[in-house]
């Protein structure tokens, strides 16, 4: 079973969805908004512990997430890719090339930017800190402003 909320942030609602594996889904444009279940469920639980974390992330308590995640729905590759994006720190940004380098495939830097637009947990997945090898900023799903403004709240633009 799947569970969705929506969560009201600086750079817009967005949808939270978990099942009982762990959080599946952080989407920029939520339209409506939807209340964190109260449930006992186990997606219920790890869509509120999402919820809290993010509230926690965006009130600059948070540096790191503790959520189990579940990448199911990814390719082999992208999961690769999500686990290291996931793995850079909080405040510091890494360019495509060094990630296409750090999963092992040097010369995939544009399919690192695939996976990074097929990201299903943004933020979590921080793939707002992959730049290009220039340091300027690339694409990203939600637009330029909400890449710029995470990595403002970072710290590291």
């Amino acid at each position: 079973m799947e569970r969705t909320a929506t969560l009201k942030s600086p750079v817009g609602r967005l949808a939270i969805t978990a099942n009982g594996r762990g959080l599946i889904g952080v989407r920029f444009g939520a339209r409506r908004a939807v209340q964190v279940s109260r449930s006992r469920d186990r997606a219920a639980a790890h869509l509120r512990r999402a919820v809290a974390e993010l509230q926690e992330y965006f009130a600059h308590r948070r540096t790191t997430f503790s959520l189990p995640l579940d990448f199911s729905r990814g390719t082999v590759f992208q999961k690769k890719v999500w686990r290291a994006c996931a793995r850079i720190p909080f405040g510091e940004t890494r360019s495509y090339a060094g990630l296409a380098e750090a999963v092992g495939s040097p010369r995939a830097a544009r399919a690192i930017g695939q996976a990074m637009g097929a990201n299903p947990v943004a933020i979590i997945v921080p793939c707002h800190r992959v730049v290009r090898l220039d340091g300027s900023l690339g694409g990203f799903g939600a637009g330029l402003s909400v890449k710029e403004a995470l990595l403002r709240l970072e710290g590291a633009f």
